[in-house]
């Protein structure tokens, strides 16, 4: 601490410090207690046979492979939907409409749809894709869904990435006679990457956790499906299954060993994203 200083003004200083240090600790306390009471009170009940078989009604047992299987097959399907689109638009706002009129409305559109609750997505997407458009509740229109709800999300990760290129490696490859489109595939995607990988493997994990939009869309379907199949089938993915359990079957255990799993399953995902962002970083 500055010795310059007033005593009134190291007062004021260590307290603000102190403050300070006591927020990360108590936001690191919160994350501990939330993480390890799910962990503690889900993993003693999660097993093979929940993993790996389909739940019955008529024996009353749980089983979340349908579950996982729904899972995998909105995350898939969600981002062969959302990648190209929100990539593409990222790109296009960024090297060719920056500064314009449309770019900063489109940019406003994003922030709006970023800050609506995900239930009036799962409303909208209800009306539109499952009764308008007669997809029916199944994984399709849940990742329909999906897709317009993290769209925003991969559209501003992906210019803040294409923000942090220096304007240098544009010029040098169109200096060398690149066009416009070949500078961005060589010179700025590529360095780019790691920002948009990251974005990415966060959006998974709003994917995972999503079901508030995925209750009217994708439905409450316990049957264990094929990917086709399954696009026009109700089918429940994790987190609404562990809304299943909790709420209409009464299992509590069932429902936190689906909370664990959410849980390690996010806690890996962000882990993910930034080992790769390290090891791209290096690579390079």
């Amino acid at each position: 601490m500055d010795k310059s200083l007033s005593p009134a003004r190291k007062r004021r200083d260590l307290f603000l410090r102190l403050l300070l240090t006591a927020s990360g600790i108590l936001v690191c306390g919160l994350l501990a207690f939330l993480t390890g009471y799910l962990l503690w009170r889900g993993l003693p009940f999660v097993s093979w046979n929940l993993l790996s078989k389909e739940p019955s009604m008529l024996q009353g047992t749980a089983g979340l492979l349908p579950h996982i299987a729904s899972t995998l097959y909105v995350i898939l399907t969600t981002l062969v939907l959302v990648l190209p689109l929100g990539i593409g638009a990222a790109v296009y706002l960024t090297e060719y409409a920056q500064g314009s009129r449309l770019a900063a409305w489109v940019e406003f559109a994003a922030e709006i749809l970023a800050g609506v609750p995900s239930i009036l997505f799962g409303l909208v997407g209800m009306l539109f894709f499952v009764q308008l458009l007669g997809f029916g509740t199944g994984v399709l229109a849940g990742s329909l869904t999906l897709t317009i709800l993290i769209l925003p999300t991969i559209i501003r990760t992906t210019q803040e990435s294409l923000k942090t290129v220096p304007r240098a490696y544009r010029e040098g490859a169109m200096a060398l006679g690149a066009g416009k489109w070949y500078a961005i595939r060589t010179a700025v995607l590529p360095n780019a990457a790691d920002g948009i990988l990251t974005g990415c493997i966060l959006a998974v994990g709003r994917i995972v956790g999503e079901s508030a939009a995925l209750l009217f869309t994708a439905g409450f379907g316990t049957v264990l499906y094929g990917w086709w199949e399954a696009l026009f089938s109700s089918s429940a993915t994790l987190s609404v299954a562990l809304y299943l359990y909790a709420n209409e079957r009464g299992d509590t255990d069932a429902a936190f060993a689906i909370a664990a799993i959410l849980a390690l399953l996010t806690l890996a995902l962000n882990l993910l994203a930034k080992l790769a962002r390290r090891r791209w970083k290096r690579s390079q």
